[in-house]
């Protein structure tokens, strides 16, 4: 079992810019890939950066450029360096972690992950 508890969330303006962290415990020696999904009132859940184990990132296109996903591995914790930030990245943000497949593999895909942490809400106003 892989515990996940996120933090940094807040409120700030149009352009701002906030830090996500998310600490990992439990099994994390076993955790291949961490992730950063959002989810916004009345929308679905949407993956917006993932990183595997051996550091490979993966964006989606509405952060891309504006959006840094890092972790330390010696204390199990992820982050999400966000820039740049619009009203339309108001949402929920979720961090979760897989403990299978390559070390090699980072994904966006909700169903590729197992764990996942309770959220922190970004709010961006204009």
């Amino acid at each position: 079992q892989v515990q996940l508890v996120e933090s940094g969330g807040g409120s700030v303006q149009s352009g701002g810019s906030l830090r996500l962290s998310c600490a990992a415990s439990g099994r994390t020696a076993d955790v291949s890939r961490m992730g950063w999904f959002r989810q916004a009132p009345g929308k679905e859940r949407e993956g917006v950066a993932g990183i595997s184990r051996a550091g490979s990132t993966r964006y989606s296109d509405s952060v891309k450029g504006r959006f840094i996903v890092s972790q330390d591995n010696a204390k199990s914790t992820l982050f999400l360096q966000m820039t740049t930030l619009f009203p339309e990245d108001t949402a929920m943000y979720y961090c979760a972690a897989a403990n299978y497949g390559p070390w090699s593999y980072a994904s966006l895909r909700e169903i590729e992950y197992t764990y996942w942490g309770q959220g922190t809400q970004v709010t961006v106003s204009s």
